[in-house]
């Protein structure tokens, strides 16, 4: 430990760059403790603790854990950077149905810095949207809002705080990306995601006693323990092993004569990713899930009155006693980490797997550059048979692919029911939270290595 951070912090730039990605972070995470002027924090301390024991609650902190935030939004940051990473979202989805902007993105940094400059309007237009909506709800909902302040003056003043906390984190990733280390965006969802662990893990040491069976007013033993901590290091090298995981396809490059000389003819790989969607769609599949338990459930508040329509007569009485219950059966089913919450969550995950690689991976493109290069896959002909086989070998390792991040996104659900652990401790034990924390932390631990290997230091990870 003490050589890594001597070879750390030997080199000048390096010791600058982490130096300023961990003031930036630090920022970062004292924004969330200032809130916002209107909230009577004590009363959004007790509502907070109630909507974290309820299927909404755990959805919200599925969804807030994404864009680096909390479920309750009360501060200067509540939106976190959700709002720039779905305008990020938006227009790499455009980009490839819209003609002007796919011809953007091939224009190279002057393409991509108009892209970026459109992602930055959009996402203070999905701010000023987002920050009005969860202000209107917290006045006119809940009860955690001073009445003093409860005036539409006040609720101008928040949207701008939060919507300006929101473009204020935006500015910060992009620092971290050209004066610190590593993806600035990416390594804020990973504090927001490891900031909760400190809070998690007490709950979970309180709740157990230090025993093989729990004693009185004690929920887990010792066993509990160790099972989560084997299955944490279980998952942690799985995740590792898939995220780093390729799928290789031998190329040859042509020979050329230069003179004298003949050169090319050697034989690379082209490596193709498992899981070359990322973590994107346990994104949206989750947040689609959103939908339709609130919309049942807030169809199952309205026509709760209907179920008294049983001892009407009539046709009409009936149909709507049979509304009532399919909306009340619909939210129950719907209720987050539930069987049917679980199927629908696993096809949705498996849809934009190869939605999303779609998008992402253009087999055509690649057989084009393979030709321009002068390259060739042996047995394949350049051109469109080389494209059909590319896409062939995609869908074949999209499959694995998505079958591992179905198994990532229920294991908590597993845990929890299995072992009888709280939803959050489960989180952080196996899950999204834990796929997006190791592949931040291996993007930062192989940018850290090129910077020692570029300076004839002993890398990291890498083999000298």
């Amino acid at each position: 430990m003490g050589k890594l951070y001597t070879i750390l912090f030997k080199v000048p730039e390096l010791q600058r760059k982490i130096l300023m990605t961990a003031m930036f972070l630090a920022i970062y995470r004292i924004g969330f403790y200032i809130p916002l002027p209107i909230v009577d924090q004590a009363k959004f301390d007790n509502w907070q603790r109630t909507l974290n024991q309820t299927a909404a609650g755990k959805v919200f902190g599925t969804v807030a854990m994404f864009g680096g935030t909390q479920i309750g939004m009360s501060t200067i940051f509540g939106l976190g950077i959700m709002p720039y990473i779905s305008a990020s979202i938006i227009f790499q989805l455009l980009g490839s149905v819209v003609p002007s902007l796919e011809a953007l993105m091939k224009e190279g940094e002057s393409g991509r810095k108009k892209i970026n400059e459109y992602t930055r309007y959009a996402t203070v237009i999905l701010c000023l949207v987002q920050s009005s909506l969860w202000i209107k709800y917290m006045m006119g909902s809940l009860d955690i809002v001073n009445r003093d302040l409860n005036t539409t003056g006040n609720a101008f003043v928040c949207v701008m705080i939060m919507t300006a906390g929101t473009i204020f984190l935006m500015w910060v990733g992009e620092q971290i990306d050209e004066y610190g280390i590593g993806n600035g965006i990416s390594l804020l969802i990973m504090a927001g995601i490891l900031a909760r662990l400190p809070e998690t893990l007490l709950k979970l040491m309180q709740d157990t006693s230090f025993k093989l069976t729990p004693d009185s007013g004690k929920q887990h033993g010792i066993m509990t323990i160790v099972i989560l901590i084997l299955l944490f290091i279980s998952v942690v090298v799985g995740v590792i092993a898939m995220t780093e995981s390729q799928r290789r396809i031998p190329t040859q490059s042509a020979k050329h004569v230069r003179g004298r000389r003949v050169v090319g003819g050697t034989r690379q790989y082209l490596p193709l990713k498992v899981n070359q969607a990322g973590v994107m769609p346990i994104i949206f599949a989750s947040s689609l899930l959103m939908f339709p338990y609130f919309i049942l459930s807030a169809l199952n508040t309205a026509t709760a009155s209907w179920r008294e329509a049983a001892d009407n007569a009539g046709l009409f009485g009936m149909i709507k006693y049979g509304l009532a219950n399919f909306f009340e059966a619909g939210a129950e089913a719907f209720k987050s980490h539930g069987y049917v919450y679980t199927v629908f969550y696993v096809m949705l995950i498996y849809f934009f797997c190869y939605f999303w690689t779609a998008i992402t991976f253009n087999p055509k493109d690649m057989a084009e550059n393979l030709k321009d290069h002068g390259s060739f896959i042996p047995g394949y002909r350049p051109g469109k048979r080389t494209a059909d086989y590319l896409e062939k070998v995609m869908l074949r390792i999209t499959y694995v692919g998505a079958a591992f991040l179905s198994l990532v996104a229920v294991i908590p659900s597993i845990v929890s029911e299995a072992l009888k652990v709280d939803y959050a401790v489960a989180q952080f034990l196996g899950g999204t939270g834990l796929l997006i924390v190791i592949s931040v932390c291996l993007d930062l631990v192989q940018k850290i290595d090129s910077h020692l290997i570029m300076r004839n230091y002993s890398g990291l990870v890498s083999k000298r």
